[in-house]
């Protein structure tokens, strides 16, 4: 938060403490750069304030939400402090890599950032969106080439309107911002946003956050085909160890996948990549093969799968694996992805998430809690084909885990070996969370048929013996995963959220379950 980082004495009273924390920064950087690691600012400035803080500074709120107001960048005032705060911030850390900024997100900055009208902003009411957001890149961009002219500005596109894809249904307003955006940026897309996908006979498109659906998508390519007409440089935000199709491993393998990706954006002639974006940031064979895509001219994806198997596992391995990572991919691409999904169905809790035997009501919470809110879950899938994608998927990655087994049994070194058993246990631990997730919906879907007075007796029986195998399926697979993070602490964490859940979590899936069981073998 910039007025964290700089003092102003136009707002004595902001925060205090900055120079502690440049000092913290100084030193981070100076420690990263000693590895080759440049560090970068999120800029997602300026962030509104209070109410309050504006009963003596009318002139420079701009539209209210809620308790909070915006400072308004139509005025000078709040613009030269942002140059200003960047330039000191730049100047006293010499060794930043520079920042990336975006200026329509969930956090209300500018006075277009939540909308497409500023009615209420007497200034920025009277201009246009795209004006106002170009002005503000154009004055971050410039603060930091005060500070350090060598620093990178990479610019998002993230949230901009744009009438030819997702965003608020305004004319495009991503062409108009691009043509005012100053020479020497980068400019960023979310590479699959807006790809159109169909998966169980479903038409959907994915936003971002998606592996399964290989980009760049529509949106992307046309808006890096107007920097590139400008003379911008380019940047692709991909995901390539994982997403929140599965975000409780740190990769996986579906480097099929990732290759495509990679060659299609390189034949897009992007100048670099953002790799994550709070999801999978961990050194793994899947971030091995994107190096591959460095050199130029860039390999052809079985050139870079082929390299990448070989070194990780050896030459008498790396066909199995090879085949593993093309079944992998394959059933991935079955993924239904639907936002609602992802952020709220059960997908990152797997065996986790309990079966429970009477509706509950609960709603299910963006990447916290599912619960049995199957509808809350579904988004544009029929209960019936999401469960249906996930017993296909789990199938088609079962195969694959199979040809791990055969490639650790031609392991020639005890490295070779142990890279193997690490990258099958991840395997296998998002394999339980694939099945897991079918089993759920299974179950709640008959869970709410048994409840019907209209089945006939002999139906009963057989839902009754169908819940039964799903709770005794979900207890092994409760185990196995149980016995998994016992191994790798690295299962069922997420940088953002941390632990989704820990060991102790499934001995309580396997005691509710037993618990259920037991109950309905009294009842009955």
């Amino acid at each position: 938060v910039l007025r964290q980082l700089a003092p102003n004495p136009s707002f004595a009273d902001w925060a205090q403490g900055q120079e502690g924390r440049i000092t913290r920064l100084r030193e981070m950087v100076d420690r990263a750069g000693r590895h080759g690691i440049s560090i970068y600012l999120y800029m997602n400035e300026p962030r509104a304030m209070p109410v309050s803080f504006f009963e003596q500074r009318p002139d420079i709120r701009g539209v209210r939400s809620g308790d909070y107001c915006t400072l308004c960048t139509s005025t000078p005032q709040v613009r030269q402090w942002m140059y200003d705060a960047l330039e000191y911030v730049f100047e006293r850390v010499p060794g930043l890599g520079g920042v990336f900024t975006i200026t329509a997100s969930e956090n209300l900055t500018n006075c277009y950032s939540h909308s497409r009208d500023a009615a209420g902003c007497p200034r920025c009411s009277q201009r246009s969106g795209p004006e106002v957001i170009a002005e503000v890149n154009k004055t971050i961009a410039a603060g930091v080439w005060a500070g350090n002219p060598k620093a990178k500005v990479i610019i998002w596109d993230w949230g901009w309107p744009d009438g030819t894809a997702t965003g608020w249904g305004a004319p495009d307003w991503t062409g108009p911002i691009i043509e005012q955006l100053p020479q020497g940026v980068y400019l960023m897309c979310v590479s699959e946003w807006g790809k159109p996908i169909q998966r169980g006979g479903v038409a959907a498109a994915v936003g971002e956050y998606s592996i399964s659906a290989v980009g760049p998508g529509p949106r992307a390519a046309r808006h890096w085909a107007l920097a590139q007409k400008r003379g911008l440089k380019t940047l692709a935000k991909v995901q390539v160890n994982c997403t929140w199709e599965l975000s409780a491993v740190p990769y996986l393998p579906v480097m099929n996948l990732v290759a495509e990706h990679c060659a299609n954006l390189a034949q897009a002639d992007v100048d670099g990549l953002m790799l994550s974006w709070t999801v999978g940031g961990y050194p793994s064979p899947n971030l091995q093969l994107v190096s591959q895509f460095n050199s130029r001219p860039a390999p052809s994806p079985q050139e870079a799968l082929v390299r990448t198997a070989r070194d990780r596992y050896g030459e008498k391995a790396a066909e199995q694996a090879l085949a593993a990572w093309s079944l992998f991919s394959r059933a991935f691409t079955e993924y239904p992805f639907d936002i609602s999904f992802v952020y709220r169905g059960p997908a990152q809790y797997g065996p986790v998430n309990l079966l429970y035997p009477e509706p509950t009501g609960y709603q299910s919470t963006m990447v916290g809690f599912p619960y049995d809110d199957v509808d809350g879950w579904r988004g544009v899938y029929p209960a019936d084909v999401l469960a249906g994608q996930f017993e296909k998927m789990a199938r088609h990655w079962e195969q694959g885990l199979r040809r791990y087994e055969q490639a650790l049994a031609r392991a020639d070194s005890a490295d070779y070996e142990a890279g193997i058993r690490t990258d099958m246990a991840l395997a296998t631990a998002a394999w339980l969370h694939f099945d897991s997730v079918a089993n759920q919906i299974r179950f709640f879907q008959t869970r709410d048929a048994l409840a019907s007075a209209s089945l006939s007796q002999a139906d009963r029986d057989r839902k009754s013996e169908q819940i039964e195998a799903i709770i005794a399926r979900e207890i092994d697979n409760a185990r196995r995963l149980f016995t998994l993070t016992r191994r790798d602490p690295r299962i069922g964490f997420e940088a953002s959220n941390h632990y989704y859940y820990l060991p102790l979590d499934l001995v309580e899936k396997v005691v509710h379950c037993r618990y259920i069981l037991d109950t309905r073998r009294r009842r009955h």
